[in-house]
């Protein structure tokens, strides 16, 4: 069973930094893509950040891009999501999402199999 867990959120001030991780396992995290969700309150959830199984590949949402960065350190089954220059608008519970198996990248949520419990991310302007 792949368990998922997140951590690094909290409350910030806009312009901040945060950086999430995700550990992952009891799953073979280095063939899967893996990816970034977020959900602000009283919206759906969203794509931000998807990498795949090597690393080599990356994708974000537009409202992202250049601002946030996705690793992944395959010896330490961890994904990490560097945010820089937080804005009001990324308040939301962050979430990891595992492809269970899949290493091609994805930004739809249905092409997930695994989902950790998120961590909160607020930031004040």
């Amino acid at each position: 069973q792949v368990q998922l867990v997140e951590s690094g959120g909290g409350l910030v001030q806009a312009g901040d930094s945060l950086r999430l991780s995700c550990a992952a396992s009891g799953g073979t995290f280095s063939t899967s893509a893996m990816g970034w969700f977020r959900q602000a309150p009283g919206k759906e959830r969203e794509f931000v950040a998807a990498i795949s199984r090597n690393g080599g590949i990356t994708q974000y949402s537009d409202s992202v891009k250049g601002r946030f960065a996705i690793s992944r350190d395959n010896a330490k089954n961890t994904v990490y999501l560097q945010m820089n220059s937080l804005k009001p608008g990324d308040t939301a519970v962050y979430y990891c999402a595992d492809r269970a198996g899949h290493w091609t990248i994805s930004s739809l949520e249905y092409d997930y199999g695994y989902w950790g419990q998120g961590t909160k991310v607020t930031v004040s302007s």
